[in-house]
């Protein structure tokens, strides 16, 4: 297993510069300028439709750039653990599987995989039969067959209650520091994921606020919020993106020091 990158080391896996994306002539991303860097964990928040999803789909090369630019470090391997996959109740498939489509994978990779997601006694089991916590469990283990450099979550526990989602998020450290990969999250639960990130990125349409999460915690809103759970946390975020933030972001910081 790889260690976690040791201060002054650290590199930058993925860069956007000015990223701009349109669909039907309408921008749903303008001018985003991002960075993420080795071994450090990173939350995107935002409202519906902002663009959080877009974002990702970016960063991964599902989506090109209407202007600007993606850069990935060299042969940069990503996990992607989506906010959900159907898969046809009434289709055997064991999770062992599950784990070798479309391309097969040894047994040893597939149990150190799921050993890694905590759900190393679920590869004979039904996938049509897993508890949503489970399947988001197998869904980390198929991410992690890569042994990635950039582990990306997008909204990865919808669905869960807040303990099944406290689980997976603690999980999710477990792994960072096992692997000493980098993790990309989009979340609405900040109230869970506040103390894993290293950063927390607000997104509408652009970067228009971040910081690091005790500036956050910090915030008077987020004190009357905090314990209240998902809905809480949402409206944290349900405020107006007119660049008079409080003292829980920076305004309009946009970090240009991907090359450190």
């Amino acid at each position: 297993m790889s260690e976690m990158p040791r201060a002054g080391r650290r590199m930058s896996l993925v860069t956007l510069q000015d990223l701009t994306i349109r669909h039907s002539g309408n921008p749903v991303l303008s001018k985003v300028n991002f960075y993420i860097n080795t071994g450090e964990i990173v939350t995107v928040v935002g409202p519906n439709g902002s663009g959080k999803s877009t974002l990702l789909r970016a960063i991964i090369g599902a989506l090109r750039p209407s202007s600007g630019q993606v850069i990935r470090a060299k042969g940069l391997r990503i996990g992607y653990v989506p906010q959900k996959l159907h898969i046809d109740a009434t289709l055997p498939l064991t999770v062992r599987r599950f784990l070798s489509l479309p391309q097969r994978v040894s047994d040893d990779v597939a149990e150190q995989a799921l050993e890694q997601a905590g759900a190393g006694q679920l590869a004979t089991q039904q996938m049509a039969r897993l508890s949503g916590g489970q399947f988001q469990r197998v869904l980390l283990a198929r991410a992690l067959l890569c042994d990635p450099q950039l582990l990306i979550l997008d909204e990865a526990t919808q669905g869960l209650d807040q303990p099944g989602s406290a689980a997976f998020y603690h999980q999710i450290q477990t792994v960072r520091q096992q692997l000493g990969c980098a993790v990309l999250m989009v979340s609405h639960e900040l109230h869970v994921v506040m103390a894993a990130s290293d950063r927390v990125i607000c997104l509408n349409g652009h970067v228009c606020c971040e910081g690091e999460p005790e500036q956050v915690a910090s915030a008077p809103e987020y004190r009357a919020l905090f314990g209240t759970g998902t809905q809480g946390a949402l409206a944290l975020y349900r405020h107006e993106h007119n660049h008079s933030h409080d003292q829980a972001c920076d305004h309009d910081h946009h970090n240009h020091e991907a090359a450190e």
